[in-house]
């Protein structure tokens, strides 16, 4: 996959990769606004957005862009399957990525917007402990899942008022998590539409900064087995 953002760290070593998935139609350059926000809190991070290896075949003016997966012809009974065709090769890119760059899956995460964030979405639930975090922004579950993921947090950022992905999907997807007991939030930006909006990537932010995964907690208090020490943190300072 072309690479229109690879952004390494200025001195040493990564110490996290952030991957950011494009929608569709759309291109790796479509994450910059994300990639700088993210380049400023953590300058140490590797900041990568791919091109989707397909040729967009939706047609329309100006939309000569990439896409994971077609929308042409989708509907609820063929949209699981045209789906998990595409995750296993950005899976395989992504541990190439991962070992080119020397990141472990915990200090790694997965980024994404509309299509971008769906893949996202589900390669935390398809692919467990990939990443150590997901941030879907404006996206869905394919099918909403049966179990949730034990060593991924997902942070979901919606509008709204988006017409492309009803705010009603990112509501079904954190109940269904909440009810299998997974590390999930959401952030629900009232009156925004289906974008990267200024202020979903402040809310992507804070929760980087702030947010510590159920596991940490739970082996912390000896519920459940102590992870494996991380000398790459995945993108969360201690202090908020």
């Amino acid at each position: 996959m072309q690479l229109p953002i690879e952004w390494l760290p200025t001195q040493g070593a990564a110490e996290q990769l952030i991957v950011m998935l494009h929608g569709v139609g759309g291109s790796g350059a479509d994450m910059a606004p994300l990639a700088q926000a993210l380049r400023i809190q953590f300058p140490q991070a590797a900041l990568l957005a791919p091109d989707a290896p397909h040729a967009f075949d939706g047609g329309g003016v100006g939309r000569a862009g990439r896409q994971w997966f077609s929308v042409v012809g989708i509907t609820e009974a063929n949209r699981a399957e045209r789906i998990q065709a595409a995750l296993p090769p950005l899976w395989s890119w992504l541990r190439r990525t991962q070992d080119r760059l020397r990141v472990p899956p915990v200090a790694t995460a997965i980024a994404g917007f509309s299509q971008g964030g769906i893949l996202a979405l589900e390669s935390a639930v398809g692919n467990d402990g990939l990443a150590g975090r997901v941030l879907a922004f404006s996206a869905r579950f394919g099918t909403l899942p049966e179990e949730a993921p034990r060593h991924t947090t997902l942070h979901l950022f919606h509008g709204g008022a988006d017409g492309v992905i009803p705010v009603a999907q990112a509501r079904a997807a954190m109940e269904r998590l909440a009810a299998l007991q997974g590390d999930a939030t959401i952030d629900i930006a009232e009156g925004v539409g289906h974008l990267l909006h200024p202020v979903l990537l402040n809310c992507a932010l804070h929760r980087l900064k702030s947010h510590i995964p159920l596991r940490t907690w739970q082996a912390a208090l000896g519920g459940a087995a102590a992870v494996p020490a991380n000398p790459k943190p995945n993108p969360q300072p201690t202090d908020d």
